[in-house]
């Protein structure tokens, strides 16, 4: 069923088209994912797809009973109510239907309804119909719902009382999202909501939307995102949209062997175009080959152009070089702490990297991965423990928020300045591969976008040709095609890297280690992020046969004293694992046994030999509420061990 359909849409801003005769069909549970270069106009078809914003030409068709769930990316929630409250008058229709279910409870109960056959029949009737309705829209576990969105998008128990005008940014957007799938549109549109959730958020949604009752359609630059989840993904380029049946990786490959086809169609025309030409030049002025020409010629006036495959997107030219090789060993790290001033936010940190090593650093917010990363560039001291570079190291540092940047300089002497001995010639050649072109150069770094500014830090970084980059969020506002190009950059480099980075298809294609950081340890993966995530699931399901992820720390982490006390902490954790998941299978069939109970006390409920006997419809609907405070009970315990195993 097609949901929406846009027509022809064209628009442009002054003089700078944004769209041009862009067409496209949502269909229900289709998962699109729209892609496109930095300022290609994706929020912009987003906003006039929502009627946010009027096109110049062309029209939305939208079904009457479609509606339309759209966040964009500042997209926070503003509201006097609390976290809980809020999301309650997101399912306003339900909650209003629970409350008129006790009224006609309560009117069940009137001795002088009671005593009126007529009455008593109607109000009871009325009751199992509308009964019927609230099942069905989920009323029995809606607050079970809102409960699992919450904890889902990082809001605990403490939260739900807060009032949101008193939330952070991130908070306000999280919660505008949670509201949004409480609603249920129809279409529900996302616009990069991978820039405001962790990984494990990320990976919770992604599990959210899979089974999403309705179209999906998400901006997004994180392309481990786009595999997981969607089945359709729009390439807007160039202003105008092109559909390809697939996840982001099948997108790939499908748009080159597009591109391939065209190429080739395009040079077999041009070559049949120019042997034709050749044969009316040579022919047109003789008498007896001018027919044959002048048919040669129509032929060429018929002919269909075939447009030359548009491949020139603008992309950064990264290449990463080192002046010399440095020691096999890199870094050395010792029961390292990391903070600031006297406050701790990491300890008994040791690990040590070696030549050639691309590694990882994961953990979950606020564990100091960025702390971390400055602490071993220099730019902080470490509160306890060692660091220790190898023999001839030079470190490179990119910073997430290119704080070491001046504001007050142009382009052009941000980059000249660092590197004095550079002809200007060979300045403005790096700035060019930055795509920092022309008058480009002159533009003050104050007045750089977030992708700007992102480009002209990797420059600087580049020209450094250390041989240890440390690299805090380097896809930060890269665009696709951007993150591509470092992505290739860095596959090349001859060197060695620790980074962080929340693009997790990043991290699985550049990554051959991951450490994760936790407030009081490392554990060391030796392999991709995909390994990363088997093992840690490996691990979370086979406690009981005692394969836990100490086995994959590295030696230096593993310290004498601790094995038989870990051995106890690792048995102790089993077999109440144990415990939790063998009573969460015993909820889910108490919970199913307890609906079924539910759905036949109703039906009964309502039978002409039931409501007509009082005595006997009030046991019936005792043995209901009974069993509805049950159910409630079962689901509120099964949620919590839900939460404890994820």
């Amino acid at each position: 069923m097609i949901l929406l359909q846009a027509s022809h849409v064209y628009k442009s801003f002054g003089t700078e088209k944004v769209l041009e005769d862009v067409t496209l069909t949502i269909q229900d549970n289709e998962r699109i994912g729209l892609v496109g270069a930095n300022g290609a106009g994706k929020s912009t078809l987003l906003k006039i797809i929502n009627g946010e914003m009027e096109s110049d030409q062309g029209e939305i068709f939208k079904a009457k009973e479609v509606n339309i769930g759209y966040l964009s990316q500042d997209g926070g929630l503003e509201s006097t109510r609390t976290v809980w409250d809020e999301l309650l008058e997101a399912l306003r229709p339900v909650v209003n239907m629970e409350e008129k279910l006790r009224e006609l409870e309560s009117r069940m109960g009137d001795p002088a309804v009671m005593s009126d056959p007529k009455k008593y029949r109607q109000v009871s009737e009325k009751y199992a119909t509308m009964g019927e309705q609230f099942r069905l829209a989920g009323g029995y576990t809606y607050q079970a719902t809102i409960h699992s969105v919450l904890q889902g998008l990082k809001f605990v128990d403490d939260d739900y009382n807060t009032i949101i005008s008193t939330l952070s940014g991130g908070q306000k957007t999280r919660l505008a999202l949670a509201k949004l799938l409480m609603l249920k549109p129809h279409i529900l549109i996302l616009d990069e909501p991978t820039n405001y959730l962790d990984m494990e958020t990320l990976a919770w949604l992604e599990k959210y939307l899979q089974t999403y009752e309705g179209a999906v359609l998400v901006v997004s630059h994180d392309r481990y995102f786009l595999d997981n989840l969607m089945n359709v993904i729009f390439e807007l380029e160039h202003h105008k949209i092109i559909r390809y049946n697939g996840n982001y990786t099948r997108f790939v490959k499908l748009k080159a062997e597009r591109l391939a086809q065209q190429l080739a169609e395009y040079k077999k025309q041009q070559a049949e175009k120019s042997q034709l030409e050749e044969f009316v030049q040579k022919n047109i002025t003789r008498d007896s080959t001018s027919g044959r020409a002048k048919a040669r010629q129509k032929q060429l006036e018929k002919m269909q152009p075939v447009e030359a495959p548009v491949t020139n997107n603008e992309k950064v030219g990264i290449s990463f070089d080192i002046l010399r090789n440095s020691g096999k060993e890199v870094l050395t790290v010792e029961d390292l702490a990391v903070g600031y001033k006297n406050t701790i936010v990491s300890e008994n940190i040791s690990f040590l990297i070696q030549r050639n090593q691309r590694v990882a650093l994961l953990g979950p917010n606020g564990t100091g991965k960025t702390t971390l990363l400055k602490t071993v560039a220099g730019n902080l001291l470490p509160l306890k423990g060692e660091i220790s570079e190898g023999f001839h190291v030079s470190m490179g540092y990119h910073d997430q928020e290119q704080e070491y940047l001046s504001d007050h300089k142009t382009v052009l002497d941000e980059l000249w300045d660092y590197y004095p001995a550079m002809d200007e010639k060979d300045v403005r050649s790096v700035l060019g591969r930055f795509l920092f072109t022309g008058e480009d150069v002159f533009k003050q770094v104050s007045t750089l976008s977030g992708g700007e500014r992102a480009r002209l830090a990797l420059a600087r970084l580049m020209c450094q040709k250390a041989n240890f980059l440390i690299l805090d969020e380097p896809t930060n506002h890269l665009d696709i095609y951007s993150r591509e190009a470092l992505e290739d950059a860095l596959l090349e480099y001859p060197g060695t890297l620790l980074f962080v980075s929340h693009d997790r298809y990043f991290i699985n294609k550049i990554a051959s280690r991951v450490i994760e950081l936790k407030s009081n340890g490392v554990t060391d993966y030796p392999g991709s992020y995909d390994y990363y995530m088997q093992k840690k699931s490996t691990v979370s399901n086979n406690h009981a046969a005692g394969d836990t992820a100490g086995k994959d720390k590295s030696p230096e982490d593993k310290k004498p004293g601790k094995g038989k006390l870990h051995y106890l902490r690792t048995k102790e954790k089993e077999r109440e694992e144990k415990k939790r998941r063998r009573r969460a299978s015993e909820l889910e069939k108490l919970i199913k046994e307890t609906e079924h109970n539910i759905a036949v006390l109703e039906k009964e409920l309502y039978q002409p030999d039931v409501y007509s006997d009082h005595s006997l419809y009030q046991d019936k609907s005792d043995k209901l509420e009974h069993q509805k405070n049950t159910l409630e009970e079962y689901l509120e315990e099964w949620v919590t061990l839900e939460e404890w195993q994820n």
